[in-house]
């Protein structure tokens, strides 16, 4: 099972049967069978029937709304029960400050281990890499992150750990794209254009399936709760974010699948965003990339991230109802 994303503007989502199909004019452009979804994003200008809604939310298949420039609009899913045992759970979690302190370190210690794992591996590929003053500060800021005694402290390690990882992120370009640090809005260049797109549409992901199983997603514990911000699925998102999206990004740009010629400003916004037929080649990367299977670390079998992704939310489940400890992903060597 993959995603479908539907990006080509006027195009028409329909139904046939238990079959999907996209339609511009009087062009079929594609015609699949429903159980071959696992979710439907939907970009910009294109519409769909409340036929083509009902056949996906029978199939437990969430939507969710894009701008065409790929930002989050919304989240159409089916009104199965929820778990409320497992949110009352989650609720009185969010009250306990301790809590909420000793996930934020195991959050944060995953994000900066992963960020470290890929540093090194970098400079083992690449030895004339001059990456040696980010990874001892990497270092250090991961072995003082437990001594924090509050969520503002560990924040600040979090943000330090940021701007000295993607320092030396910006050193790991070898194909002529200049990155500077880290900036979202705008996304002012196409490494951090990257890095946007791929983010949202990971933390996407992780939303759907925390709002599936049960959880209320916008209660976290790392990441503060804010008007129509999906906290829970940020804390998550964090553990992911190297290992998928950055390791992503770097294959897009030192194997050249992206030059320059792929982007384009939006002059209103000051963003910089992939060009109608590479971001089509962007999924198809994406997927490759998620779908790619591997040695699940703890079980020994074969897995792939979107598994995981349920695999974490269980445990993150398993941590707020039976106390145990969460431990976030790590990407081993």
């Amino acid at each position: 099972m993959a995603n479908l994303y539907l990006t080509e503007q006027g195009s028409v989502l329909r139904k046939t049967g238990d079959r999907l199909i996209v339609q511009k004019d009087d062009e079929i452009l594609l015609d699949i069978q429903c159980h071959k979804i696992d979710a439907v994003l939907i970009f910009g200008n294109v519409q769909f029937t409340t036929q083509a809604v009902h056949e996906l939310f029978e199939h437990g298949i969430e939507m969710a709304l894009l701008t065409r420039t790929g930002r989050i609009i919304g989240q159409l899913t089916s009104p199965t029960p929820k778990n409320i045992d497992l949110r009352l759970a989650q609720y009185e979690k969010f009250k306990d400050e301790r809590f909420k302190i000793n996930i934020s370190k195991c959050i944060v210690t995953g994000k900066i281990r992963n960020a470290l794992e890929f540093t090194r591996r970098f400079i083992y590929n690449h030895p004339e890499s001059n990456l040696q003053a980010e990874l001892h500060g990497l270092e250090k800021i991961y072995k003082n992150v437990d001594s924090t005694n509050n969520i503002a402290e560990i924040l600040g390690k979090e943000g330090a750990a940021a701007n000295i990882y993607f320092k030396g992120f910006g050193k790991m370009m070898l194909k002529g794209f200049d990155f500077t640090g880290r900036r979202k809005r705008p996304a002012s260049d196409p490494v951090n254009a990257l890095l946007s797109f791929g983010y949202t549409l990971v933390f996407n992901e992780i939303a759907s399936l925390l709002d599936g199983i049960g959880f209320d997603p916008f209660i976290g514990f790392f990441h503060t709760t804010d008007y129509g911000r999906q906290s829970l699925a940020a804390d998550i998102l964090e553990e992911f974010r190297t290992p998928i999206i950055d390791r992503l990004t770097l294959k897009l740009i030192n194997n050249r699948i992206f030059t320059k010629d792929d982007f384009y400003l939006h002059t209103s916004s000051g963003s910089m965003y992939l060009k109608k037929e590479s971001m089509k080649i962007y999924f198809r990367e994406y997927e490759r990339f998620l779908t790619q299977e591997f040695t699940h670390p703890e079980t020994g079998n074969m897995t792939d991230f979107r598994r995981y992704f349920r695999y974490q939310a269980h445990r993150m489940a398993d941590c707020l109802t039976d106390s145990g400890d969460y431990k976030p992903f790590f990407m081993g060597r």
